[in-house]
């Protein structure tokens, strides 16, 4: 008997659309049944063509595409390192001495000097790098005097190690060789 009314119809695809969500053993069953589906409808399918940009020209004849074949790239050279430091030299007086006049700028910050004069006096004997870094420290906490001569811990052609004693402690600079001369590249406190 045929379902003559819009009421009959839609209770008839209610209770079909319904009977997964009935009991749990209905909703595993219709999973199972939906995935035998897709995978029927899988093996049933054909494969589809190689694509015309992955076939391979018959012989004797030019590509299908004109479009340049990318060539393999070479390796980013690898960085060694050494396994032995380099060799220690003598202290370079022209590193001390930039130490000296550095640490003798790190300790002038009168009463009321903003910090953008104190950098202004140790920019020539500071790397661009180290000045920026600089520009987070208060020079109220830099030292008020230098109470010592500058002495080399370790040196080496292009950098050294430097003590420097001053009355908040003493301090460990790192002086490197530039360009454009020694410059202080960094300072720590020792202890």
């Amino acid at each position: 008997m045929p379902i003559r009314t819009h009421r009959g119809r839609a209770a008839v695809y209610r209770r079909l659309w319904g009977w997964p969500l009935r009991s749990p053993r209905h909703l595993a069953a219709a999973v199972v049944a939906l995935a035998a589906v897709a995978t029927l409808i899988g093996f049933v399918l054909p494969e589809p063509p190689p694509s015309e940009n992955l076939a391979e020209p018959a012989p004797g004849q030019p590509p299908a595409h004109s479009a340049v074949v990318p060539r393999p790239t070479k390796a980013p050279p690898t960085i060694s390192v050494p396994a032995d430091p380099p060799p220690q030299t003598a202290p370079d007086p022209a590193g001390l001495a930039v130490v000296e006049e550095w640490g003798k700028a790190w300790v002038d910050h009168p009463v009321g000097a903003d910090r953008a004069q104190w950098l202004a006096k140790l920019k020539p004997f500071t790397t661009d790098e180290f000045i920026t870094e600089m520009a987070s420290v208060d020079p109220v906490n830099a030292g008020n005097v230098i109470t010592g001569a500058a002495t080399a811990i370790s040196s080496t052609g292009g950098a050294m190690l430097v003590r420097l004693p001053t009355d908040i402690g003493v301090l460990q600079v790192t002086v490197t060789k530039t360009e454009a001369g020694w410059r202080v590249a960094q300072y720590d406190k020792e202890g």
